[in-house]
């Protein structure tokens, strides 16, 4: 049987489904203030606006070459924003996904020659006969209209009645390898077993095939196609713009959210190691570290129900240059207090400051990203969500 309280499966099902009463959780955020509006951080009075709202659970976006953005929405519908406007019409040719609290259409990522093939990579939650589901990934070349020639090219082996802990994110690297990240689906073990793709980073070639050089190619009791093991919830995938790492966030339960900088071959720990408790207030190992297991690079307590990741790269905010910024749907598990967080370095590489961004919103942000303009661009997840621009203002 895998390694889950009965209790904390129950108490967590019910978070997931938003099945528990109001006063003890909701996911729903406060309505979204008035916007534009100026907001302020430690460097720069922020500008921010809706690019599109009316979305439904957005998860992902993609820019397009040209300036133009595509957008995934959790029930299985790819959307595209043109010169600035949310074309009403879906993209045609989405493959059916498996729609559950936290599942359905996932993360979008554009060919690294999307220029010249027009392909693009779809992940989502699949379901077959018997109810179990599990993360599959597919590839398609799109005419800026449709679809076409839609391949499922991975599906992992996680097959599970779990609604939640799908991961998902994709992130090619400078070689133009393909990462993908997959969650343990809240069965602790799949994490550590070299066997199963839940709780793995994985690295495959653009169609799929397992490379050659991937660090468990060869080795009993170990799947080909995995890069590296012990995650839990992965949520934020992104390649460092300098030195070309892979770097990963992921869900900690009642605290332990981690950023991992990953490497080939690592273990990362999760669950015999972790900065948190499980839903009960059990603990789920007396272990913070161990010397075979990789530390995160950073971690948070409480949890801040981290999200997406992004390097900023533009010269609209100078100071912001090589800071990273994730996502937040709640801190603590408090309504209300999603934002992004500006992670900042110093010269060694190691994180020396926090800061808590568009806090005044009280949205839950699902993706963050650095936009080909030099702006950041902010999904929340909500039923009605929104696409935000934030841009450096001036002093109202």
């Amino acid at each position: 049987m895998r390694k889950r309280g009965i209790m904390a499966s129950i108490l967590a099902a019910a978070i997931g489904c938003g099945t528990l009463p109001a006063s003890a959780q909701d996911r729903t955020s406060p309505p979204l203030p008035p916007l534009p509006q100026v907001l302020f951080s430690a460097d720069y009075p922020l500008r921010v606006s809706v690019i599109a709202n009316g979305l439904q659970n957005p998860w992902s976006l993609a820019f397009l070459p040209g300036g133009d953005l595509l957008v995934t929405e959790r029930p299985g519908r790819l959307r595209i924003v043109r010169n600035g406007e949310l074309d009403p019409e879906p993209i045609a040719g989405v493959p059916e996904v498996h729609r559950t609290v936290l599942g359905g259409l996932l993360d979008v990522a554009l060919h690294p020659d999307f220029a010249s093939n027009g392909l693009l990579y779809l992940s989502h939650s699949k379901r077959r006969d018997d109810g179990r589901s599990t993360t599959a990934l597919v590839r398609a070349r799109f005419d800026g209209r449709a679809l076409t020639d839609v391949r499922e090219i991975f599906v992992a082996n996680t097959w599970s009645t779990s609604p939640t802990n799908f991961g998902g994110r994709i992130a090619f690297d400078r070689d133009g390898f393909l990462f993908m990240t997959v969650g343990e689906r809240q069965e602790q073990d799949r994490a550590q077993d070299g066997m199963d793709h839940g709780g793995k980073v994985l690295r495959l070639r653009d169609d799929g095939s397992v490379p050659s050089d991937n660090p468990f190619v060869g080795k009993p009791g170990f799947l080909p196609e995995i890069y590296s093991l012990g995650h839990r919830s992965p949520q934020g995938l992104a390649v460092h713009p300098e030195t070309g790492a892979l770097w990963e966030n992921e869900h900690g339960p009642l605290g332990g959210d981690e950023l991992n900088i990953v490497l080939p071959g690592r273990n990362y720990g999760w669950p015999l190691v972790t900065y948190g408790t499980d839903y009960d207030g059990t603990p789920i190992s007396d272990a913070t570290e161990r010397a075979d297991l990789e530390a995160p690079f950073m971690y948070w307590v409480p949890s801040i129900a981290i999200s997406g990741l992004t390097f900023y790269t533009g010269e609209r905010f100078p100071a912001w240059r090589g800071n990273a910024f994730v996502g937040a749907m709640m801190a603590g598990r408090t309504r209300g207090t999603g934002h992004v967080q500006r992670l900042t370095f110093n010269e060694q590489g190691r994180p020396i400051q926090r800061e808590p961004l568009l806090l005044e919103l009280r949205q839950r942000i699902r993706d963050v990203r650095t936009g080909p303009d030099g702006l950041l661009y902010v999904l929340t997840d909500e039923n009605q969500g929104v696409l935000l621009r934030v841009e450096p203002a001036s002093e109202p």
